[in-house]
C-alpha cells in the first residue's frame, strides 16, 4: 500500500472562488455536500445544477452534459469521498474522450458529510494516478492556490477530458446552502439552456 499523503493546505473556498470567476462560461455541476456550498457561497449562477442527494453521481452527470453540449466547457466540482463512490465513471469518461469536460476533486482526505472520517484518498488512493490509467488526456495534482489560474486555462481551452486533484485543507467553512427544491435547480438550468422547462 501507498504511504498516507500529507495533509493539503489549500483554502478549499477560496480556491473554488478564484475557479469560477476565471470560468465564467463554464457549465457547473456540484457533488454533494461541502462542493456546493462552495459553489453556492462563491457565485450562485443559472448555469450551475447542485446535485443534491446523489453520492457518486457528479463525474456521470457531467459526462451526461458534456455530451449534450459538446460545446460548452463542463465544469464538475466535487470532494474525494463523493468520487471514491462513483470511480467507475472515470473508466467510462475515459473511454469517451470529451474535451470540454473537466472533472475538480476537493480533496481534503476525509469523508466530510458523514463525520470527518479519513478517506482512501489520504490512505494511500492516488486519485490523479487513476485519471491517468482511465485514459484522462490532462490530470493535474494541484497543492497550491495559485493552481486556479492554471486551472481555469485548461478548463477554458476544452482540451480535456481533464481531471484536477486539488490538495485542500480539512478544515470546515460555515455551510452556504443552496436551493434543495430539485424541480426548481432543473428548470431553472434548463431555462438558462434555452430548453423546455419540462
Amino acid at each position: 500500500m501507498n504511504a498516507p499523503r500529507m495533509q493539503g493546505s489549500i483554502d478549499r473556498r477560496d480556491f473554488v472562488a478564484r475557479l469560477l470567476r476565471a470560468c465564467p462560461d463554464a457549465l457547473v455541476v456540484t457533488g454533494l455536500g461541502s462542493p456546493s456550498y462552495d459553489v453556492f457561497a462563491a457565485e450562485d449562477r443559472p448555469g450551475t445544477f447542485y446535485l443534491w442527494g446523489a453520492m457518486g453521481g457528479a463525474a456521470a452527470m457531467g459526462l451526461g452534459l458534456a455530451l449534450a453540449q459538446p460545446d460548452r466547457p463542463v465544469l464538475v466540482i466535487t470532494g474525494d469521498g463523493e468520487q471514491l463512490m462513483g470511480m467507475g465513471t472515470l473508466a467510462t469518461i475515459g473511454v469517451q474522450q470529451r474535451p470540454n469536460l473537466s472533472i475538480v476533486v476537493l480533496d481534503n482526505g476525509h469523508f466530510g458529510e458523514t463525520g470527518m472520517q479519513r478517506s482512501h484518498s489520504s490512505l494511500g488512493v492516488e486519485l490523479a494516478d487513476i485519471a491517468k490509467a482511465c485514459s484522462f488526456g490532462q490530470v493535474m495534482k494541484i497543492s497550491d492556490i495559485d493552481g486556479a489560474a492554471e486551472l481555469a486555462s485548461h478548463v477554458n481551452s476544452q482540451r480535456g477530458p481533464l481531471f484536477a486533484q486539488v490538495l485542500v485543507g480539512a478544515e470546515a467553512h460555515a455551510r452556504a446552502l443552496p436551493s434543495r427544491d430539485g424541480t426548481f435547480v432543473k428548470i431553472r438550468f434548463r431555462e438558462f439552456l434555452g430548453l423546455s422547462s419540462m
